[in-house]
C-alpha cells in the first residue's frame, strides 16, 4: 500500500500530524494521503497519562474544539502540592511553587477519550486509520533511506508457525513515515541505533507510571482538584511523585510515577503505589469509593538534554517517541500534539515542493524556534536536580524558576542510563511491603484483571531473551531478581526448576499491559520488548 504519509501511533502526536498534514492540503489544494497504524484493538485503547492538558496545542491545532465537542469538560479548579512523611502531610503555599506546577487554564481530561475524538477529526479530513495493527519492523529502499513499514504477521502459533487463521503482514511504502509509538517505542529504538540519533545527547531516562482510576463517594469529589505528592513512600533519593485529578462524574485519576534510575533492587513500583494510597491524605478521598481501572506505563523524563535527533531519511520521531514530555510541568500531551504538527508542516512543504523523503530538517529548525523548544529548556535541569536528592533538589529547583526564571547560566547532565544503576542485592536492604487488604490496595494479578489485558495464548511471545540463561545466572544471583518486582503486571515470575540452579525464570507474556519497564530497566539489557500481535494488549476505558 502506498502513502504520502504513514504516521505509527494513534496517540496525540500522531493523530496531530495526521489532522496537520491534512488541513494544509485542503488549504494549498495539494491533496497528501495518510495512514495512521494503531497497535491497539481500537484508537485509545493503549493511551494512558495522568492527565491535566494545556489546551495550547490543540487550539493551534483545531481553534474551535470547544464547539466541536472535544472531551475537554472540566477545568482545573484548584493545585494543592503536599510534601509526605509517613503520617503528614504539609501543603506548600500556591504562592511558593513554581509557575510550572500551576494549571490554571488547564483541563482534567481522559487523554484516551481525547484521542478517540482527536482520531474522529482525523478521518473527517480523510485520514486512513488502522486499528488493530501493528507496525512490526520497519522497511528500507536501496540508499538505505526508511521507506515505510510492515505490519506484523497474524495467525502464528506460539512457535512462530503458521495456524489457518495465518495472514502475512503488509507492506506500507510512503515518502515520509513519522513515529509516534509513544515511550520507548519498538522501531524507534531500533532507527535511533541504525542511524546514531543519539550521538552527543544525554541518555534518556524514564519513570514508571502507575495509575488507577476511581469513583468515590459524592462527598468525596471536587471536579477540577489537582493534587500532587511527593516524598513518602519514597525515600529522598529515589525521584518519584504521585498525582489525584478529579475529573466528572465522580472518577478520580490516581497514581504514582517512579524514576527508573532507582538503585535498590528490592524496591517495587506497583507495591509502593498501594502504600501511596494508605497514607492518610490520600485515602480519605478513597474510603467508600470503588476502584474500576487499572494500568502502567512508562514516560520519558531525560528533557531537552535526551532529545535524539529527530529526522532520519525518510521520516521523524515525534511525541514520546522523541521524548517530548515537560517533566517538570507533568505534562507531554501539549508538546505530542505540537511536535506532531511541526513534522508535519515540514513534510508537507517538502512533498509540496516534490522533495519528498528528503530528510526533514526543517522539522528540527522548526522545533528550535518554537514556544515547545523554549518550554523544554525552562524546565532541561528539573529532572536533573531531582535526581540528586528530594530536598537538596526541590531547594535548587525552586532557585532556578524563581530566581533565574528557568534560564539559569548551567545546564545539568544525565550521566547514566536508567539499567546501569541497579546495585547489588548484597549492598541493599529488602523492603518489605504489606500485603493488600482488597479495599484500598490490590494485588497485581487483581489490577491486571481492570486493565482489560489479552493477548492471544497461542502467539509468539513479545518478551524476547537474548540470553536465556541470564535471568538465573545473573539479574536473580546479583539483583535478587529485579524483574520480578519492576514489572507492574506480574509477567516475569522466578519458580523453582530442576537443574543445579534450581530456578529459572518464567515468563507470563499474556499478562503484559505494554509498559515497557522491563525493556529499560532490565540491568543486563538482555530483555527485549517487541511488538505482538496487532489488537493485543490493554484495552483501556476513559484512561
Amino acid at each position: 500500500m502506498e502513502y504520502d504519509v504513514v504516521i505509527v501511533g494513534a496517540g496525540p502526536a500522531g493523530l496531530a500530524a495526521a489532522i496537520r498534514l491534512k488541513q494544509l492540503a485542503r488549504e494549498h489544494a495539494h491533496d497528501v494521503s495518510v495512514c495512521v497504524l494503531e497497535k491497539g484493538s481500537e484508537v485509545g485503547a493503549h493511551i494512558l497519562s495522568g492527565a491535566v492538558m494545556d489546551p495550547r496545542a490543540l487550539t493551534e491545532l483545531i481553534p474551535d474544539w470547544k464547539d466541536r465537542g472535544a472531551p475537554l469538560t472540566v477545568p482545573v479548579t484548584e493545585d494543592r502540592f503536599l510534601f509526605l512523611s509517613e503520617k503528614r502531610a504539609l501543603r506548600i503555599s500556591n504562592a511558593l511553587l513554581p509557575a510550572c506546577f500551576k494549571n490554571h487554564g488547564n483541563y482534567v481530561v481522559s487523554l484516551g477519550n481525547v484521542c478517540r475524538w482527536l482520531a474522529t477529526q482525523a478521518e473527517a479530513l480523510g485520514v486512513e486509520i488502522f486499528a488493530g495493527f501493528a507496525a512490526a519492523e520497519m522497511l528500507y529502499n536501496d540508499e538505505g533511506w526508511v521507506k515505510g513499514v510492515v505490519t506484523g504477521d497474524l495467525g502464528l502459533d506460539k512457535n512462530g508457525q503458521p495456524t489457518p487463521h495465518y495472514q502475512p503482514g503488509i507492506e506500507l511504502h510512503a515518502k515520509y513515515t513519522f513515529l509516534a509509538e509513544g515511550c520507548r517505542g519498538h522501531l524507534g529504538k531500533q532507527l535511533e541505533e541504525r542511524f546514531n540519533l543519539r550521538a552527543g545527547r544525554d541518555p534518556q531516562v524514564y519513570g514508571l507510571g502507575i495509575k488507577e482510576l476511581w469513583e468515590v463517594q459524592p462527598d468525596r469529589h471536587q471536579p477540577g482538584l489537582v493534587l500532587h505528592t511527593v516524598g513518602w513512600p519514597l525515600d529522598p533519593d529515589t525521584y518519584g511523585g504521585s498525582w489525584m485529578y478529579h475529573d466528572a462524574n465522580r472518577l478520580v485519576s490516581l497514581g504514582l510515577v517512579v524514576g527508573l534510575a532507582y538503585s535498590n533492587p528490592y524496591l517495587s513500583p506497583f507495591e509502593e503505589m498501594q502504600r501511596w494510597k494508605t497514607h492518610p491524605a490520600i485515602r480519605r478521598f478513597l474510603e467508600g469509593g470503588r476502584r474500576i481501572a487499572y494500568g502502567a506505563r512508562t514516560l520519558t523524563a531525560g528533557g531537552l538534554q535526551s532529545l535524539p535527533k529527530l529526522t532520519f531519511p525518510g521520516g521523524a520521531l515525534i511525541g514520546d517517541d522523541a521524548g517530548f514530555l515537560v517533566a517538570s510541568r507533568l505534562k507531554g500531551s501539549h508538546a505530542a500534539i505540537k511536535s506532531g504538527m511541526l513534522a508535519a508542516e515540514a513534510a508537507f512543504d517538502a512533498l509540496k515542493a516534490g522533495r519528498g523523503g528528503v530528510e526533514l530538517t526543517a522539522y528540527t529548525e522548526a522545533f528550535r524556534s518554537s514556544w515547545l523548544y523554549e518550554e523544554l529548556y525552562r524546565a532541561r535541569n528539573f529532572k536533573p536536580w531531582l535526581s540528586k536528592s528530594l530536598y537538596t533538589g526541590a531547594l535548587m529547583f525552586a532557585i532556578d524558576q524563581h530566581l533565574f526564571r528557568g534560564r539559569a547560566p548551567w545546564t545539568l547532565h544525565h550521566r547514566h542510563a536508567d539499567h546501569e544503576t541497579l546495585k547489588r542485592k548484597t549492598d541493599t536492604q529488602p523492603i518489605v511491603y504489606p500485603k493488600p487488604d482488597g479495599v484500598i490496595t490490590f494485588d497485581r494479578l487483581s489490577s491486571v484483571y481492570l486493565s482489560n489485558t489479552h493477548h492471544e495464548a497461542n502467539q509468539p511471545s513479545h518478551l524476547k531473551l537474548r540470553d536465556l540463561s541470564v535471568p538465573v545466572s545473573v539479574n536473580l544471583a546479583l539483583y535478587g531478581g529485579p524483574e520480578s518486582r519492576y514489572c507492574p503486571a506480574g509477567v516475569y515470575e522466578f519458580v523453582e526448576a530442576d537443574g543445579p540452579e534450581g530456578w529459572r525464570l518464567q515468563i507470563n507474556a499474556q499478562n503484559c499491559v505494554h509498559c515497557k519497564s522491563c525493556d529499560i530497566k532490565d540491568p543486563t539489557q538482555n530483555i527485549v520488548w517487541v511488538v505482538p500481535e496487532g489488537g493485543g494488549g490493554p484495552h483501556y476505558p476513559n484512561m
